[in-house]
């Protein structure tokens, strides 16, 4: 047993004094008596009362220093904690009634052998520092607390004297546990050694520019082969790397772990089958909200610290809601990017560009931002090329993954993609070039319709080809959720192509052409409901292909606006706005910035709202987008109106809203007008007061 890194005898009195000081005395009180209203104690304390013996919080810590402010410029790891900081909160663990509990104890209590105690929170280290031996097991010892530590196979594996390569800085190995004191703790029964991957905690080349990403959820750019991985060897990959970390567990600790602790909190479903079959039914992230014993072992939540929460950061974290409980998603302040403003045939241009749209949206503080992973620079809403590796279209810039991975790691945004449903430029020699909606003749004959361009969903290789298509979206970036575009609709008089007319005779039954329909009322009913599930199954098929890649992504769908303020137009576009909301996290629904449209949106607000009473699934999961046009001549006009448009939506009680396009690499809208309404700091500020 290692004996250099044990606490003295007089180092074990002044531990036990400081966290004596920190139960009795004025930081941990203060906190309590003074900042239970800001911080929602009261909520955390009745949430988790009424979810007694059936629920869990994680929190998730990495490394305990000595003085992490005034040394952080030496160090800059913002998941760092200083130590008198990590004493407090487990003192306030401690007196406040919480019970950090055991992977054992969570394994029981699935299966009914035990009841979890009130307040139970499992604690969780990443990396393997050193100082998980040196501060936190004496801390978890005298306390008799619990707690899994991940370790990252390559970092302990590293020889004594050598560096490691972490992020982008080499560091000690000294710095990092070894395996003779990691075995000491396991013999203490306190600790649970959970697998961080053997060599997953890292970027690798994710793109011909030669950015990285991270290693355990894309396809790696190959430069000698110009090429990407395919997924079965991005499969055999993972596979691998989580066989030799399970092997490498068991060889030194003499049992294989049983959870997989993601690198950067990120994963898929490759990654998922890969953890399971080397032996990990349970995996975690760094999702904030508590976990059930009826959920997924295989999505674990986790709150991180970092090294600024202090005990008020954790107890905010310790009351978070999840981020995909319907009904309980925060406020979403959004704002709408297309990375047609971004590329550049030059790399070091377009790579400016990018870093300035980062320091715009740094700037602006929305929760979040709804990226184009296509280019449409007619802005027609038809994507002509793709900003990811596709089958289908031309990438015009593998810049999607990018620039989504920077905005959340560098900005702190959720990011989701926007895509079309339909609108896809499919060219010669696609088998489903063509292959478009198609009006009824007398429609056509009369003038009347003006034929927005979409594929026909009910053509076997249009659904084949668009399938495809969001599946290598899915597999090829890491975002939040997706938004699907109201292009995802059907008129009336729509549609009557081949395979539509097809569908309609022999699988719905119905008879006539589709001016015959239109000229039934009963059929009339039937035809346009029969389409809406259609459509409806149809983006829900995409949707799961991008979870399957991204399993807690978030799902929208945007909507013609008259359908949310005149329920006739349901029929008219083949979409149910309360469909909307039952079937997805969001509906979207589009609002004009014109001046002329101010007044107009003020009234349909106003009926809106007072239909829907505040908590109803319509407030809680209506996004407004606010549309500021692109080039046309109504943009100057419609930028002016912005700020306008977004304070009239937010006194109209609307929860989540937001604006597209933003100038992105331009101060369009200036920054000083639009920052005030649209930064989440303000709507935090407004809920604090």
């Amino acid at each position: 047993m290692s004996t250099v890194h044990r606490l003295s005898n007089t180092s074990w009195v002044w531990l036990g004094v400081a966290i004596a000081v920190a139960l009795f005395f004025s930081p941990v009180g203060s906190v309590k008596a003074a900042e239970i209203s800001t911080y929602g104690l009261a909520t955390a304390r009745a949430d988790l009362r009424n979810k007694a013996q059936s629920s869990y919080r994680v929190l998730c810590f990495h490394d305990i220093r000595d003085d992490v402010r005034n040394t952080f410029d030496k160090f800059p790891e913002g998941t760092a904690i200083d130590t008198q900081d990590f004493i407090k909160q487990m003192a306030w663990l401690k007196e406040n009634g919480y019970h950090p509990i055991s992977l054992n104890d969570i394994f029981n209590a699935k299966s009914g052998r035990q009841s979890l105690p009130e307040k139970a929170v499992l604690l969780t280290f990443d990396d393997g520092f050193k100082s998980v031996y040196t501060k936190v097991f004496p801390i978890l010892k005298l306390l008799n607390f619990p707690a899994v530590i991940a370790i990252v196979g390559e970092w302990i594996e590293t020889p004594k004297g050598q560096d490691v390569a972490f992020g982008d800085a080499m560091i000690p190995r000294s710095q990092f546990a070894d395996w003779e004191e990691i075995q000491e703790m396991v013999a203490s029964g306190l600790v649970e050694v959970a697998s961080h991957s053997h060599g997953l905690h890292k970027g690798i080349i994710a793109n011909p520019q030669g950015n990285t990403l991270p290693s355990a959820v894309v396809h790696a750019f190959l430069p000698e082969e110009n090429t990407y991985e395919s997924n079965a060897v991005y499969a055999v990959r993972i596979q691998a790397d989580l066989a030799k970390s399970a092997a490498k567990i068991e060889q030194h600790l003499g049992r294989k772990p049983r959870a997989m602790i993601w690198p950067y909190g990120i994963y898929n479903r490759v990654a998922l089958d890969s953890a399971a079959a080397a032996g990990m039914p349970v995996t975690m992230n760094l999702d904030n909200g508590p976990n059930y014993l009826d959920g997924s072992l295989q999505q674990i939540r986790r709150s991180l610290l970092r090294y600024d929460d202090g005990v008020p950061g954790m107890v905010r974290l310790l009351a978070s809601p999840p981020r995909s409980d319907r009904g309980k998603i925060p406020a979403q302040h959004v704002i709408g990017i297309s990375l047609d403003s971004v590329v550049d045939p030059d790399p070091v241009a377009q790579e400016a560009n990018l870093s300035k749209l980062l320091d715009r949206i740094t700037l602006l503080r929305p929760s979040a931002v709804i990226l184009n992973a296509y280019s449409d620079v007619q802005h027609s809403g038809v994507a002509e090329a793709m900003y990811f590796p596709n089958r289908h279209l031309p990438m015009k810039a593998d810049l999607f993954s990018r620039a989504a991975w920077q905005l959340r790691t560098r900005v702190g945004v959720e990011v989701y993609a926007a895509m079309p449903v339909l609108s896809f430029d499919l060219q010669v020699p696609e088998a489903a070039s063509g292959h478009l909606v198609a009006a009824a003749p007398e429609s056509v004959k009369r003038g009347v319709v003006v034929q927005e361009y979409r594929l026909s969903v009910f053509d076997p290789v249009v659904r084949k080809a668009i399938t495809e298509i969001y599946e290598d979206l899915g597999k090829s970036g890491i975002f939040s959720g997706i938004v699907f575009g109201d292009d995802g609709h059907l008129a009336i008089d729509e549609d009557a192509s081949p395979a539509a007319i097809a569908v309609y005779q022999n699988q719905w039954h119905l008879s006539g052409t589709v001016g015959s329909l239109q000229r039934d009322p009963a059929q009339l009913v039937r035809w346009s409901t029969l389409k809406t599930q259609y459509l409806d199954e149809f983006v829900s098929t995409l949707a799961k292909k991008i979870q399957s890649f991204q399993p807690d992504a978030l799902v929208a769908r945007s909507l013609k606006d008259d359908v949310l303020f005149d329920t006739r137009s349901k029929m008219h576009y083949a979409q149910n706005y309360h469909t909307f909301l039952e079937q997805y996290d969001f509906a979207v629904v589009n609002v004009d910035a014109a001046s002329y449209a101010i007044k107009q949106n003020a009234i349909k607000l106003n009926s809106f709202i007072k239909n829907n009473a505040a908590g109803s699934l319509a407030s809680q999961k209506s996004l407004f987008e606010v549309n500021v046009g692109s080039t046309n001549a109504h943009r100057a006009e419609a930028i002016m109106n912005l700020a306008t448009q977004l304070q009239l939506l937010h006194s109209k009680g609307a929860r989540h809203f937001g604006y597209f396009p933003d100038g992105g690499v331009t101060n369009a809208p200036p920054e000083r007008d639009i920052r005030p309404v649209i930064s989440i700091q303000t709507e935090i500020s407004r809920r604090l007061k």
